[in-house]
């Protein structure tokens, strides 16, 4: 035990026993003695009762009470301390006789209903005990026959009551006795207990000081004092034990001795390495210095060529060509664009690894973002005659919020290294939405899973995948090639994205890598993208002998609600050529072997007059060839659901851009006083020119100081209020002019080019009423406007005349002239105005950068620069100029130096250049 000493232990197990042997000695004897008592009381009640009820026999028959009374009332006064009273009943349970007067006799009468007894019967009370001894007629005894069936007659019976107090007194008297009995054995073994614990005890508390002493450094203690037994044998022990640690405590002490004399040398050693390891590291800043300078001369370098490949590109797209060269020059384009986009993933793995690298938040359609992925790797998948499918399910939304270029970057490396690592079979690209459930302020978890029946992958080449500049093994390196960076950056951008990325793999048995995100849903999606309408109950009939391709291309038609008619093999085909189709749609994967596919076209004619051919092959030669065959489209595989769906409705006549606007927005005029602010010329300029579409009156200020002035002079019924601006900032004049009284009451708008995630939260909280982002939507500004003074005088009413045409360029885009003209509300004079403005700012902002990379200007005042010259970029088509001004933009709101973004200053410089060189034609 160790929660009791050893003291208490000895003492609970001597008393212990004692208590309870005695204890139960005595309980068993005082109850015995005491059921002992109770018998001898009952069976004396009985031998009273019964001569008295013999003696009662004539008394009853002959009705003489007196003689009875006298012989009771003797009996109770000779046992006056047992009996309490005497009562004699006669044959109809009534009194016939008692010994003293009784209130309530009651309790020595037979209950009604009960017979008189033959025997007799004792009755225990809670005070008393009740006897009744029958009372038998035997004076004709011997006329009767002795025979065991004859009935005696019972002519009444005698009760006596009797009391317990002396067998009660008894009872307490033997208790208490037995109760002194154990005490004084509890006292007498407390007595021994101590004795004996004490001589127990006292040892070994002497023993434990002693060995506290020892602890604490004092080893020359030792137990003193003659003992016997078991304490001897620990006391010789503990002696000896400090006799061992003092000889040990001096042999530890001269080796604690020469080991400080060892540390005194190795210390001076020591001294001598930090110095070289000081040297040695500044050596390798220096080094880490010449690489960062040689990685950004490098994107410089890499970067200006493949621009102006990309520029010329474009420029020789907009001249007469034939198809095969238009596709050719588009493929050049878009290769030169992922070239370009590779450079700067290299470049951004150091960002990854720095944890610096922010993912973009914009709108983009997630089917499309796919299939353009997957248009880009389709023709490594066909030369080596790979068949490439994609299945989405129903439930993944399409309009999302994200980076579409980041998730890109994940297909293509899974993608790639599907293709480069398979010979032959096929490549199946999955994506899901999991965990519906879960769902969170409008946020889905998507699980992509990209499967391959290529060279598989082992337990032990597994754990090497996801290590920087390292593969499965050096031969797989030596012939398939890279760098070893690319599943790397794709488990960091993951990661980023709130998601995790894992495979399943065996060797020769094809691999599954699979990675999940979290992504946010587009609330906003006025457009419809698919003539869904059209689509619904058309009878389709497709025969497709690739499983894969199959099974994708039958989930896209159910998805649509098409009447689908799904064979896969030539007697299918055969046995569902017995009626008419709308659409009959041939894939065909052995490219080299047209004439099975020319035999299809030729029977599927007289069942349809729409033939649509999913061909495994981007060769513009093999399409041309196709489409002498008689059909009406020739498609290349994998699916991209846009092509097919414009196929399947290009007879019914529509329209063959898709994307077609669901609701005009409307614009409406309101009669009401508006101020707009900004320090940008551009933007200010823009939103003037927005804003007098919509209202009557509107004045502009371009700090807020002057705003401030302004709201103290006139009501307005709505502010516009930038943030950062000279003089006063936006915040600052939002609270001023709460304070005033002209226009405490009017709501304002905070109108910022990039809203950081809380932000938005923040404006808010200092004042603001609402938030509108840079570059300003056209219909969210209507919104605002109708939001705010829904009450004000309509002057007039129309539908808006802004394109609506989706520009089909990326922001690798250095200028868009119909993203210039969507963001100047399809002003042509204003967009020219706008780009001129924005170009006039450009030798202030080279100079600007110019000097951040040298380290000449601050951080506060450089940003001012870049958030201004952002802003401006928000309305003048320079979607790729505007990502890297507010890249800049947010890397210093973050702290970051200046002279640290020497990579994407450089960048900013390059495509300033081209911007200049692209918007000359817009504006000669």
């Amino acid at each position: 035990m160790t929660k009791y000493g050893l003291r208490a232990q000895v003492i609970t197990y001597t008393i212990l026993p004692t208590i309870l042997i005695g204890g139960l000695l005595a309980g068993y004897f005082t109850f015995n003695r005491y059921m002992q008592a109770n018998d001898f009381l009952i069976n004396r009640a009985i031998n009273i009762t019964e001569p008295l009820a013999i003696a009662s026999e004539y008394g009853i028959q002959d009705d003489t009470r007196t003689i009875l009374r006298r012989i009771i009332g003797s009996t109770q006064l000779k046992n006056s301390g047992m009996i309490k009273s005497i009562a004699i009943f006669d044959a109809q349970n009534k009194l016939f006789v008692t010994s003293n007067y009784h209130r309530n006799f009651q309790i020595l009468k037979i209950e009604e209903g009960q017979s008189i007894p033959e025997i007799t019967q004792v009755i225990h009370h809670a005070k008393s005990i009740v006897v009744h001894s029958p009372i038998i007629d035997e004076s004709n005894f011997l006329e009767y026959q002795l025979t065991f069936d004859q009935p005696r007659k019972v002519i009444g019976y005698v009760s006596l009551e009797i009391n317990r107090t002396q067998v009660d007194l008894l009872l307490f008297r033997d208790a208490a006795f037995s109760i002194l009995v154990v005490l004084i054995g509890i006292i007498g073994s407390l007595f021994f207990a101590f004795r004996q614990a004490k001589r127990i005890t006292a040892p070994i508390s002497e023993m434990a000081s002693v060995v506290e002493k020892i602890s604490l450094g004092r080893l020359n203690s030792r137990v003193e004092g003659n003992y016997s037994g078991e304490i001897e044998s620990l006391q010789e022990g503990i002696n000896q034990m400090g006799l061992a640690m003092s000889k040990h405590h001096e042999e530890m002490q001269e080796n604690i001795d020469q080991a400080t004399s060892e540390l005194r040398e190795t210390l001076d050693l020591m001294e001598v390495q930090n110095i070289e390891l000081d040297i040695t590291r500044k050596e390798a800043q220096q080094a880490a210095s010449v690489k960062s300078e040689f990685l950004a001369n490098m994107s410089h370098e890499l970067r200006t060529p493949l621009n102006g490949v990309i520029g010329f590109a474009r420029q020789l797209l907009k001249t007469q060509m034939t198809i095969t060269q238009v596709d050719y020059l588009q493929t050049i384009e878009r290769s030169a664009g992922n070239l370009l986009n590779i450079i700067n993933d290299i470049l951004d793995f150091s960002k990854l690894e720095a944890g610096k690298l922010t993912l973009e938040h914009i709108p983009f359609d997630l089917r499309e973002c796919i299939d353009e992925t997957m248009h880009l790797l389709a023709p490594s998948a066909h030369e080596k005659k790979l068949e490439l499918s994609m299945m989405v399910g129903a439930e993944v939304p399409h309009d999302v919020l994200g980076d579409a270029m980041r998730l890109q970057q994940i297909l293509t490396n899974l993608i790639g290294n599907a293709i480069k690592f398979t010979q032959k079979g096929n490549i199946e690209v999955q994506i899901q939405r999991i965990n519906q459930e879960d769902d969170i302020n409008n946020n889905v978890t998507l699980k992509i899973m990209i499967s391959d029946t290529g060279i598989g992958i082992s337990e032990k080449q597994q754990a090497q995948l996801f290590e920087a500049f390292g593969q499965a093994d050096s031969s797989v390196t030596r012939q398939y090639g890279g760098t070893g960076l690319g599943l790397v950056i794709t488990q960091k951008l993951v990661s980023e994205m709130h998601g995790g990325i894992d495979l399943v793999s065996a060797p020769d048995q094809g691999s599954t890598f699979w990675f999940t995100i979290q992504i946010e849903k587009n609330s906003h999606s006025p457009l419809e993208k698919l003539p869904i309408g059209h689509l619904k109950g058309q009878s389709v009939l497709v025969y497709e002998s690739n499983e894969y391709a199959a099974r994708a291309c039958s989930q896209l038609l159910n998805q649509w609600q098409t009447t689908l008619t799904l064979t896969e093999t030539e007697l299918q085909l055969q046995r569902s050529l017995d009626k008419q189709y709308d659409t009959i749609v041939i894939g065909h994967s052995q490219c080299d072997n047209l004439q099975p596919l020319l035999a299809h076209i030729e029977k599927a004619k007289n069942f349809t007059n729409n033939i649509v051919v999913l061909i495994n092959s981007s060769d513009p030669s093999i399409f041309e060839v196709i489409q002498t065959m008689g059909i009406n489209h020739c498609l290349s595989k994998p699916i991209n659901h846009k092509h097919l769906a414009n196929a399947l409705v290009t007879d019914k006549q529509l329209n063959q851009q898709l994307i077609q606007p669901k609701n005009l927005p409307v614009l409406l005029r309101k009669d009401i006083n508006v101020m707009a602010v900004d320090d940008n010329p551009a933007n200010l300029k823009l939103m003037e020119a927005m804003l007098k579409d919509r209202v009557n009156h509107v004045t502009t200020c371009v700090n807020g100081q002057l705003a401030v002035d302004h709201s103290q002079l006139q009501k307005f019924d709505l502010i516009f209020m930038d943030i950062q601006m000279p003089i006063l900032d936006g915040i600052s004049a939002c609270l001023k002019i709460k304070d005033g009284k002209t226009n405490n009451e009017t709501p304002i708008i905070a109108v910022t080019a990039h809203v950081l995630p809380g932000e938005k939260e923040q404006f808010l909280q200092q004042g603001m009423d609402d938030c509108l982002a840079k570059p300003i939507d056209e219909l969210a500004l209507q919104q605002i406007i109708n939001r705010w003074t829904p009450d004000a005088k309509i002057l007039a009413l129309s539908s808006t005349t802004t394109p609506q045409t989706t520009s089909l360029t990326t922001t690798t885009l250095s200028f868009d002239w119909q993203l210039a003209l969507k963001q100047s509300a399809g002003k042509e004079d204003l967009a020219k105005e706008m780009l001129t403005m924005l170009i006039n700012e450009f030798d202030e902002i080279k100079a600007s950068a110019d000097k951040a990379i040298n380290s000449e200007i601050d951080n506060v005042h450089f940003a001012q620069i870049i958030h201004k010259f952002h802003g401006g970029c928000s309305y003048s088509g320079v979607p790729k100029l505007k990502k890297i001004a507010g890249l800049i933009e947010q890397e210093l709101k973050q702290g970051m130096s200046p002279d640290l973004l020497e990579p994407e200053l450089l960048e900013l410089l390059d495509e300033l250049d081209n911007v200049q060189r692209d918007a000359q034609q817009y504006l000669a």
